[in-house]
């Protein structure tokens, strides 16, 4: 017995013992072998983290309107075991239908949804047509789950609908289609598509934060637990050279040519010469970025941006260079005289010749230069030689990229290798050359000779800091002299004054001096040339004297091949640079005899008055400004215009804006007056009933709303302009050209105070 009691307790702790042993090992392997493992896994059970997303950064044009924006967006979602528990299945279906257009199948089989275990789904989401939907469509949501709660038969009881949406934010263009292609476009995942977009993911996109915190057993947040917080860094903040409203000048222009010779595509281009600030680009067709996904498979090409990524043969604007490059090295004379017709080249039994192939008889080099024979080039060419001409092409920056800050940019080598090609080159036929190319040759020859980088970006501001960053104009070489410039200049400015001979007469304006060359370029097809279809342009830049801004007109293939670059191309150039020297407050000369006939004096011509706006449409106010080329600032979401400044019947300066009063709210945001004059200022403040106080004289250069007890007063702080010139009635107009930061045009003169007193302001001169 004794034994058999030693025995079994010999087992039982021998038992016990080894059970210790095993407890042991498995709490060594617990905490020492896996313990780093078994803790990333109890973390995670524990801690929860939280992404906050950065916002992408905004994009506006060189006056601040925004161009691309983040706006609301909102998410469609729907619970299939709600809407089956609630008996709506039908009634959602149809509804969703209706307000998204997504098909009623699709939607059935999404009502219907199961879970792995063969229930209904808890939550689905309705995807694409009710992925980030707008306001608008919100809206019509929300009156549908207030029928669905309807439906209720205990409507004092709240009950879910299985109707819901997530809001989100989406990427939003709030001038639809307006340089779209300088723009491009997210995608609904949030992927930068093309142009600033593209070009600055990175900077737009920022960095995402995100909150690591701790949580108990039920996902309930510990109050005294660890907290881990990194803020998101927003996305910087472009603002574009573009010119919105000269934008919308080209764009309106191109669609009237558009309609009118239906060609496969058009690209227009503006910049000021002095900077090569990019003022608009624009090709048709286009695409609204809002609904870019609305652009069917074949239609495809709508996004390329042809300013950047089209090659073409220019034609005679490439004539521009040979005319330079002959100044530059003397050897143009333009009284000096050739045979027109045709021409042998050197060397060869190649014949080349006019467009007029029976030619206009011995005539002079000038007027060879106005009629754009190609002869004349030629001869120009053999004086240059292939070698010097080369250089010049090269040297205005033909055959390499202009490094303009949009993706896609292409470029191809101009190549030389015979007489025939260089003879043939000296009036753009066989060499290939961008618009942004031909665009930057033409403002060198504006600006004094200098070769400048196209910029599409003004300055860059890191929300996050404040700190702003200002690109500055780059020039990339001296290619001629300005005095070689400024003479080729006057050359080219005979091409559009002489209404008899110039090919570039329909791009004559009144009032201004230009200076510009036509072209027409037969188009290679499949290696051979196809006369019966062309590319036609017209290029060029005004005031002659002072250029503000260059265009180029690209119409490719028009439906009638008997159009040149002078009939077609040469009135949208017209049109567009009309509207923007008004718009940019550039005065109109007018030249007459003086009494005995022999002298021209220069005169400035009335000043227009301001047209009657009050009690009109917003909407038509707006169109009927921008069609006269006046600038104009609306104030309030109202739907009318209720007052205005300056009122019916006042002269207003070059460049002055108007001012559309739309709402008698109180809490009116105020309008940026930085840069007007005292006065102006003034008279838009008290529009608003808004108190003001005023330290300094002359502009405004800074301003600040303070609030108190309900009232706003608006501290306006004021220095003298230095860049303001007198005109015959007093008033002081400041420079309103791009080149000047983008100034508007002001006047000055006598303002009132807050107290209605005269304060005595004098004129800034």
């Amino acid at each position: 017995m004794v034994k058999r009691i030693k025995l079994r307790t010999l087992l039982i702790g021998g038992f016990i013992t080894l059970l210790f042993v095993v407890l042991l090992i498995r709490m060594f392997t617990l905490q020492i072998v896996q313990g780093s493992s078994w803790h990333e896994a109890g973390v995670k059970k524990w801690s929860k983290e939280s992404v906050i997303p950065a916002e992408r950064g905004t994009i506006s044009d060189r006056n601040g309107d925004p161009l691309a924006i983040n706006a609301p967006a909102y998410t469609v979602v729907i619970s299939p075991k709600v809407i089956h528990a609630n008996g709506t299945e039908d009634m959602v279906v149809e509804g969703l239908h209706r307000i998204l257009g997504k098909d009623v199948d699709e939607l059935r089989a999404l009502v219907n949804a199961k879970d792995k275990n063969g229930e209904y789904a808890k939550s689905r989401e309705v995807r694409n047509e009710g992925w980030r939907i707008d306001e608008a469509k919100k809206k019509q949501i929300d009156e549908l789950n207030d029928q669905l709660k309807a439906q209720f038969k205990d409507k004092k009881k709240v009950q879910e609908t299985g109707l819901d949406t997530l809001k989100e934010s989406k990427r939003y263009y709030p001038k639809g289609s307006l340089a779209s292609h300088v723009l491009g476009y997210t995608d609904r995942e949030g992927k930068a598509v093309a142009g600033i977009e593209a070009q600055f993911d990175e900077e737009l996109k920022g960095q995402d934060g995100h909150l690591n915190y701790e949580t108990d057993a039920n996902g309930y947040k510990l109050p005294n637990g660890t907290e881990l917080y990194k803020p998101p860094v927003n996305g910087t903040n472009y603002k574009l050279t573009i010119d919105d409203t000269i934008q919308y000048y080209i764009e309106d222009a191109m669609k009237e040519a558009y309609d009118k010779y239906n060609p496969i595509s058009m690209t227009v281009i503006a910049a000021d010469p002095k900077t090569m600030d990019i003022l608009g680009m624009a090709n048709l067709p286009t695409f609204d970025p809002n609904k870019y996904y609305e652009v069917k498979p074949q239609d495809y090409g709508n996004f390329v941006n042809h300013a950047i990524k089209s090659l073409y043969e220019p034609g005679s604007t490439f004539k521009i260079v040979t005319l330079a490059a002959a100044v530059q090295e003397k050897l143009f004379h333009p009284n000096d005289t050739y045979l027109s017709g045709t021409i042998q080249v050197k060397g060869t039994h190649q014949i080349l010749h006019d467009i007029k192939r029976s030619g206009w008889g011995k005539i002079s080099y000038l007027e060879g230069v106005k009629r754009s024979s190609n002869v004349a080039f030629v001869k120009l060419e053999e004086m240059l030689g292939k070698d010097k001409l080369t250089q010049y092409i090269n040297d205005f920056g033909f055959g390499t990229k202009t490094g303009i800050d949009l993706p896609g940019e292409v470029s191809r080598k101009v190549n030389l290798p015979g007489p025939v090609e260089a003879a043939t080159a000296s009036y753009g036929h066989g060499v290939e050359v961008t618009p942004i190319q031909q665009l930057a040759a033409i403002s060198a020859i504006a600006n004094g000779g200098k070769l400048m980088k196209p910029q599409i970006v003004k300055e860059s501001t890191d929300p996050n800091t404040g700190k702003t960053t200002v690109v500055e104009p780059t020039t990339v070489r001296q290619v001629i002299s300005p005095e070689a410039a400024k003479e080729t200049g006057e050359y080219l400015e005979q091409v559009v004054a002489d209404q008899d001979i110039g090919t570039g007469r329909n791009a004559y304006i009144d009032g201004y001096r230009v200076a510009g060359k036509t072209g027409t370029a037969v188009k290679n097809i499949n290696g051979q040339y196809d006369y019966s279809k062309s590319v036609v342009s017209f290029i060029g830049y005004a005031p002659v004297n002072d250029p503000k801004i260059a265009v180029l007109v690209i119409i490719d293939q028009p439906n009638s091949a008997t159009v040149g670059g002078g009939t077609a191309a040469a009135p949208v150039f017209k049109k567009i640079v009309s509207q923007s020297l008004q718009y940019m407050g550039v005065p109109k000369t007018s030249t007459k005899p003086d009494e005995k006939g022999n002298k021209a004096v220069t005169q400035a011509p009335s000043r227009p008055l301001a047209p009657d706006l009050v009690n009109k449409n917003v909407k038509d106010a707006e169109k009927q400004l921008l069609k006269s080329g006046v600038a104009f600032d609306t104030l309030g979401k109202g739907t009318s215009v209720i007052k205005q400044f300056p009122a019916k019947g006042t002269p207003m300066s070059p460049g002055q804006h108007i001012y559309l009063l739309t709402e008698t709210d109180s809490t009116m945001e105020i309008p940026d007056l930085k840069g007007e004059s005292l006065r102006d200022a003034m008279d838009v403040l008290t529009l608003m009933k808004v108190p003001v106080k005023v330290s300094g004289e002359g502009y405004v250069v800074d301003q600040k709303v303070t609030n108190q007890g309900g009232k706003r007063t608006v501290e306006l702080t004021l220095k003298p302009g230095d860049e303001s010139n007198s005109n015959t009635d007093g008033d002081a107009t400041k420079d309103s050209s791009p080149g000047s930061n983008g100034e508007k045009g002001q006047s000055g003169g006598t303002g009132k105070s807050s107290s209605g007193k005269t304060n005595g302001e004098k004129n800034d001169q």
